[in-house]
């Protein structure tokens, strides 16, 4: 596993990924029997912790699809991304992302090729975005980038090799249903899609692609107080604004930083205010 390990980062680009602050998250996981994670995303935090047992979970059908396809089928990935690198242009681009508006024959296609198609949209839209409209269309606009990465096979090996070698449970779903059994000892990971800061930055609801509203923010709260009475650790990741930092008063509370997008202008990035939530002393 050495020889992968320097290689073992996240294949997808996300909105809100967890790369960047590992150096503040990693160090501060306590021991634990079980990894959960069932905010899967761009699987940064679980990529740079490698644990042998883990139950990983997202309602994105098509993320999770493609996590399953790396573990399982990595070669027959790479030969059609590759395919996709060489055929890759605007119009392309366009053609691939109109596949699901036609649902019969979307489905008719093999996982393999819509998880090659959910790899190439991700490394050629626009910042990465995962985006749907309301008929559950994929809807993020081609990216201007003149020579986008649409294969790293060595990355997708790595993962594959990690995923296919150790304990690791992909779900999909709702994520209370991936905690259904789960046991003290265990710990939990939460990245739920983020309430948007006060500051009246729509661009930042990329990150509530799921309409995480204000309930659905109440309801998470209420798993994580369930999940401290039972004897699991969590931490979980949320925007710095005033609702979170009421809602978990009673938990410990960190602020961090990370670098985000806040305009169109995938150039122009701030440092944003995060919470770290956690149910122990870090």
């Amino acid at each position: 596993m050495e020889e992968f390990e320097e290689k073992l980062s996240p294949v997808f680009k996300w909105g809100g990924g967890k790369r960047q602050l590992l150096t503040e998250i990693l160090p501060k996981i306590p021991p634990h029997t079980r990894y959960y994670e069932p905010f899967i995303g761009g699987a940064a935090v679980l990529l740079g912790l490698k644990p042998e047992y883990a139950v990983i979970n997202d309602f994105n059908e098509e993320l999770v699809n493609t996590y399953k396809v790396i573990r399982d089928n990595p070669e027959e990935l790479i030969q059609l991304l590759e395919q996709h690198r060489e055929n890759n242009s605007v119009d392309y681009f366009y053609e691939i992302r109109a596949w699901d508006r036609n649902p019969e024959t979307y489905a008719l296609l093999s996982n393999i090729q819509k998880a090659a198609r959910t790899l190439y949209l991700n490394r050629t839209c626009f910042n990465g975005l995962y985006r749907v409209n309301s008929h559950g269309f994929f809807n993020t606009p081609c990216g201007k980038y003149k020579n986008p990465e649409i294969v790293n096979a060595e990355r997708i090996r790595a993962i594959h090799e990690y995923l296919s070698s150790n304990r690791i449970d992909i779900r999909c779903g709702d994520y209370k249903e991936a905690l259904k059994y789960i046991r003290p000892g265990a710990f939990v990971y939460f990245d739920p899609p983020y309430m948007p800061p006060e500051n009246g930055d729509d661009t930042f609801t990329q990150y509530t692609v799921d309409g995480f509203d204000e309930e659905r923010q109440k309801e998470l709260k209420a798993v994580c107080d369930r999940l401290t009475a039972k004897g699991v650790k969590f931490m979980l990741s949320n925007s710095c604004c005033g609702f979170i930092k009421e809602l978990y008063k009673d938990y410990h509370i960190e602020i961090v930083q990370a670098r985000r997008n806040i305009s169109a202008d995938s150039g122009k990035r701030i440092l944003i205010d995060e919470v770290l939530v956690t149910n122990y002393e870090v």
